[in-house]
């Protein structure tokens, strides 16, 4: 079963911190805001939230996986890896950029707003259409 606001559910290896770099798997969670990442036996939940989100880069195919990286907007790359029909990188990619829309849109909108309110020429930030096909 799905949990609510989930737009995808599975299992995700991440490459460990560690000097021995391990595969760990992680139950993730892909919901309109980010990328939920639950620890097995602790159940400890860690979030990564398109806000903090750069990019999802180095999409690499290699045997039956694909490899990525996630690019948090403090520097921090963080490593994945899932079988190529999973498609997770391209999951991700999608609820980033439409994130991301939304939060321009909102920007927009508020930014309209204030100039409205101080009568400047409205002159907002041209928004590139999401609809390179994904």
């Amino acid at each position: 079963p799905r949990s609510p606001g989930a737009v995808k559910e599975g299992v995700l290896e991440k490459r460990s911190d560690g000097l021995l770099q391990l595969w760990k798997k992680k139950r993730c969670i892909l919901t309109e805001e980010g990328l939920l990442l639950a620890a097995e036996p602790t159940a400890k939940i860690k979030e990564l939230h398109f806000s903090n989100m750069k990019t999802v880069d180095c999409v690499e195919r290699k045997g039956k996986y694909v490899y990525f990286t996630v690019v948090m907007a403090e520097g921090k790359e963080i490593d994945f890896r899932c079988a190529q029909e999973q498609g997770w990188n391209a999951a991700i990619t999608l609820q980033m950029v439409q994130y991301k829309n939304r939060q321009a849109i909102l920007a927009v909108r508020s930014t309209r707003q204030k100039q409205q309110h101080l009568a400047q020429q409205p002159h907002g930030p041209r928004l590139r259409s999401a609809s390179n096909s994904a």
